[in-house]
């Protein structure tokens, strides 16, 4: 008895744990106050850009990227499942993805603004709200994006495993196809929070139907340095955000991801594997075991209510004929919700202005296509190497992973007095530089799906390539290619759908009173946005959804069941 004792025994590293638990909480309850504060939104127009306020900001902006981090992943296995194991849902969910991936975060803001800040009237609350569903808007597509495709491409070894022990459906759900995803899940998570860092700026100071509106944080911070023309005041804001960034992912993401390590599917072990000081430090301490074991009749209760769904080895038997007219019977029934919307568009617009007004975006569109093609052909080429040269060397992922991060996190933004300067300065076109500047929200999905790909490879392969001396462009055709194969997919839509959404923010540059607007569709609903415009910029939107489920049906489905039908591990 007394060895049980000293196991759970508190030591100072227990306590430490316990320290840094109740700070935290203190801190987020202290910054979370101002939140509900009393105010009318619309009041609030710019914010206070003393540096001495950075740290705040910083914690503010915090709070509301982790609040919509959370949503992010519930909402990633709630409708990543659905998709992946509802045939009928599949044929929804997957198109109804594509549609809101493709939905500028403006969009959603114009919107949300307006239906938050009525659902809490006279409060800061309700602007808090819509900010956070912005960035959450910036998040959970990668990341469901990421998880379906696990689900679908589940190794066979592993779904036999699970029917052979007849796993009910949620003990199949928590101890086989999240850990298989757990590795794409956390690189896919780090993405998505680096999506919402880019996208801050445009979320926390935003312009809808000629009003302004803003909440304290890093993102508005900037916006109003920019508006302003304060190279200090951005300089300060970039050495804030850096210092943040790079200490959410020695915090948080790094021992995630070394976490993560233990549910790579593999036979032999690894001769390096992923180090974090965080998670090294927290493994010494009892405290998970302590609340493990007061927990056990909870989890097991929502275990035993959870079986109710069913177990992984009772398969479902549905007459053919009855699957078919329950086929039809759906077909139908989404057929008619979906002309009945379009109906409806259709007659708003004609009433406004005429079907017309999406002949000039179709136009438009066309170009940022092309700049989106070259966005995601050019970051193919360049990153996939260095991804997979980075997830193979666990040291050098140590190494790289934090400025991957920064560099991923960085908001366009903060780079328009650089773009404005050396643009007029040197000559060149807005119409070339917005590519590069859309580049900036894009072409690390490509990168991070790629590490995720090779961090994923099982070293057990990647012995034998080398015992049967496998190089060169033989092991790249052979063995790299087809084992990323499947992430790489995952980073390929995203990025897309990346570039797109950046087109908002790339395509139309201000800083210190001089604007510098490409010709595309992004700039088209950006300034539609600004006006108050509400039928342009309903068209630009819905001609932008109409491009990205068009790419994705013709290019990036197809690579998906390829992946899932030739490429699994």
């Amino acid at each position: 008895m007394k060895p049980a004792i000293r196991t759970v025994r508190f030591s100072w590293v227990d306590c430490a744990v316990i320290g840094a638990i109740l700070v935290l909480g203190y801190l987020t309850l202290q910054v979370g106050k101002g939140t509900i504060v009393n105010i009318d939104p619309a009041d609030v127009r710019d914010v206070d850009t003393d540096p001495a306020k950075l740290p705040y900001y910083a914690a503010r902006s915090l709070l509301r990227m982790f609040l919509a981090l959370a949503a992010s992943v519930v909402f990633t296995f709630v409708y990543a499942y659905a998709a992946a194991r509802s045939r009928r849902l599949e044929r929804v969910l997957l198109p109804a993805l594509d549609i809101l991936q493709s939905v500028p975060v403006l969009g959603f803001l114009t919107v949300f603004v307006t239906f938050f800040v009525g659902l809490f009237p006279g409060s800061l609350l309700g602007l808090e709200c819509a900010v956070v569903f912005a960035i959450f808007t910036a998040q959970a597509w990668n990341m469901t994006f990421g998880f379906y495709a696990t689900l679908v491409s589940l190794p066979r070894e592993l779904d036999e495993l699970s029917r052979s022990f007849g796993f009910t459906r949620w003990m199949r759900f928590w101890r086989i196809e999240v850990p298989a995803g757990a590795i794409d899940l956390v690189w896919n998570g780090m993405m998505s929070f680096a999506g919402g860092w880019f996208m801050l700026v445009a979320s926390e100071a935003v312009s809808v139907a000629g009003h302004e509106y803003a909440v304290p944080g890093l993102g508005s911070y900037a916006g109003t340095a920019i508006g302003d023309g304060d190279l200090d005041r951005i300089a300060w804001c970039i050495l804030a955000m850096t210092i943040t960034i790079v200490a959410v992912n020695f915090l948080f993401w790094r021992p995630l991801t070394a976490w993560a390590e233990k549910f790579k599917n593999e036979q032999a072990e690894a001769n390096t594997v992923q180090r974090s000081y965080v998670l090294d430090f927290l493994r010494r301490s009892h405290l998970h075991h302590l609340i493990g074991s007061r927990t056990t009749r909870a989890r097991n209760a929502i275990g035993r209510a959870a079986s109710r769904l069913g177990r992984d080895d009772q398969t479902l038997r549905v007459d053919p004929s009855r699957r078919r007219a329950g086929d039809l019977l759906f077909g139908a029934l989404v057929a008619a919700l979906v002309v009945w919307g379009l109906l409806d568009l259709g007659i708003y617009l004609h009433r406004e202005t005429g079907l017309s007004v999406f002949f000039h975006p179709l136009l438009l569109g066309l170009i940022t296509l092309l700049r989106v093609l070259v966005i995601v052909g050019v970051s193919s080429v360049l990153w996939v190497p260095v991804g997979v040269w980075i997830g193979f060397s666990p040291p050098l992922t140590k190494v790289a992973q934090p400025v991957v991060q920064v560099l991923a996190s960085f908001p366009a933004n903060l780079l328009f007095p650089v773009a404005v300067w050396f643009f007029l300065r040197s000559g060149l076109s807005i119409n070339v530089g917005s590519t590069f500047l859309m580049a900036l929200g894009a072409q690390w999905y490509v990168l991070f799906n790629a590490i995720a790909g090779a961090m994923a490879v099982p070293t057990d392969l990647k012995e034998a390539m080398d015992d049967l001396g496998v190089r060169g462009w033989q092991r790249w055709r052979r063995f790299i290619l087809p084992a990323v194969f499947p992430f790489y997919v995952t980073g390929g839509i995203t990025a897309s759908g990346g570039a797109w959404n950046a087109s908002i923010v790339g395509e139309v540059v201000t800083y210190a009173g001089t604007t510098l607007t490409a010709t595309g569709l992004g700039a088209y609903i950006f300034q539609a946005s600004e006006q108050g415009d509400q039928p342009r910029l309903i068209a630009g939107i819905t001609v932008m959804s109409f491009y990205v489920v068009t790419l994705n049906r013709l290019l990036w489905r197809p690579l998906y069941a390829l992946a899932e039908r030739r490429f699994t591990l």
